[in-house]
């Protein structure tokens, strides 16, 4: 593990956050896309634990925030140590003003109900 604390930098979904929010102070900022994807490379990805299973997350990760495709280890935790960082991806859905209809390529009629927005936080353990 590089000297990054020791302690492996944590990718949580919306979920995995609020159990790992347990005893001890945080302190939780949002970041844009370009911190994510900077704290994201200055780390080894073995000193990196995958906290969710969420398939649209790891595709905004990759093919959003335009970071290389890794293969995190996954890992379910329930309590981040003091002076451990983590990365959130929150997903935002409100429903859509207009519901549009198209036909699919494979001739299915399809309706757009919501809208998916994404965005990053950076999560720090205090104490």
């Amino acid at each position: 593990m590089s000297d990054f604390k020791n302690l492996p930098l944590l990718l949580l979904d919306n979920s995995s956050m609020m159990s790992v929010l347990n005893e001890g102070e945080y302190k939780c900022y949002n970041i844009t896309f370009e911190e994510a994807r900077h704290i994201l490379e200055i780390h080894n990805e073995e000193d990196i634990l995958r906290c969710f299973n969420n398939a649209d997350i790891e595709t905004i990760m990759f093919d959003y925030l335009g970071i290389t495709k890794k293969n995190f280890t996954y890992k379910h935790i329930r309590n981040m140590r003091p002076n451990q960082d983590a990365i959130v991806f929150k997903l935002y859905v409100t429903p859509s003003e207009t519901q549009p209809e198209l036909v699919t390529e494979e001739g299915a009629q399809a309706k757009k109900i919501q809208n998916v927005y994404v965005y990053c936080q950076h999560l720090i353990r205090l104490s």
